[in-house]
């Protein structure tokens, strides 16, 4: 599944792309799936609107839209909700490109480029939202990037449950999955097992710095592409080069040398150095 940095590439990449465009015309496939909002009130409700921006909000994708009026400044009216799922992949197109099998939407817009969604396997979801009647979309947790460090040590205080499975914990923080979940944890020398309540301040302030220099270091190398990510144009990430820990097992340690070990944790395979990591 795409996680924080995966998300934030496709992001930004779209927003680059049709930041101020406009939506002509709305397809939407026949699968039952990916439809958060039925597809006809989706379809209804984003054809004529402008896109404000397109951002990310933990592992979503949000897409702030105006009015229908071309003159004035525009104010978020609505927003189309996407969550990538496991294999899904928002991308940028022409119309006369290549329609992916499993292509669940097709948004044209006025410029004449296409913003499609495909997926595969079908867990992804697509929202549209009218602010005038629905809240907007905050996500579950809080934001991992800008956490302040006392905040992000309170998070855990009193939690019963393992480091891996409380940063696992969409509630808790969202965006970060089992890759940046697994590699900051190794940057802090921490072990996923430690129970996340009685971790000492100081050792959940460098967790805090570890996992954000991962996810800005991973964002920066576009994403990881360990599975079907791609951003949006198509192309893969390159920070599963970086990769200290993550699917790494029985390979030495770059740090000292002693095989990674893997365990399931919180249902996820874990990978982490016995030596390193305390």
């Amino acid at each position: 599944m795409p996680e924080l940095p995966e998300v934030e590439t496709v992001a930004r990449g779209v927003n680059e792309r049709v930041r101020g465009d406009r939506i002509a015309e709305v397809w939407f496939s026949s699968h039952t799936q990916p439809f958060k909002t039925p597809p006809a009130g989706q379809a209804e409700g984003l054809e004529g609107r402008i896109i404000l921006a397109v951002r990310r909000v933990g592992k979503h994708i949000v897409c702030d839209l105006g009015g229908r009026d071309v003159a004035g400044e525009e104010q978020p009216e609505a927003q189309w909700i996407v969550h990538l799922g496991m294999t899904g992949r928002l991308l940028v197109t022409t119309p006369d490109g290549d329609v992916a099998p499993h292509t669940h939407a097709r948004l044209r817009l006025t410029s004449g480029r296409e913003i499609r969604f495909v997926d595969p396997r079908r867990f992804g979801r697509l929202e549209y939202r009218e602010l005038a009647v629905a809240k907007e979309f905050f996500g579950p947790g809080v934001e991992p990037t800008t956490v302040d460090p006392d905040v992000f040590a309170g998070l855990f205080k009193g939690r019963k449950l393992a480091i891996k499975a409380a940063l696992l914990n969409q509630t808790i923080l969202h965006g970060v999955g089992n890759i940046y979940a697994d590699e900051s944890l190794f940057r802090a020398g921490i072990r996923p097992k430690r129970m996340a309540g009685r971790l000492k301040k100081a050792e959940l302030l460098k967790l805090r710095v570890a996992l954000q220099d991962v996810l800005q270091h991973a964002i920066q190398l576009g994403g990881s592409s360990v599975s079907d990510y791609v951003d949006a144009n198509g192309v893969k990430g390159f920070f599963q080069l970086e990769h200290r820990v993550y699917m790494r097992t029985g390979q030495p340690c770059l740090v000292c040398g002693t095989p990674i070990q893997r365990i399931v944790l919180a249902g996820r395979g874990t990978h982490f150095c016995s030596v390193c990591q305390q």
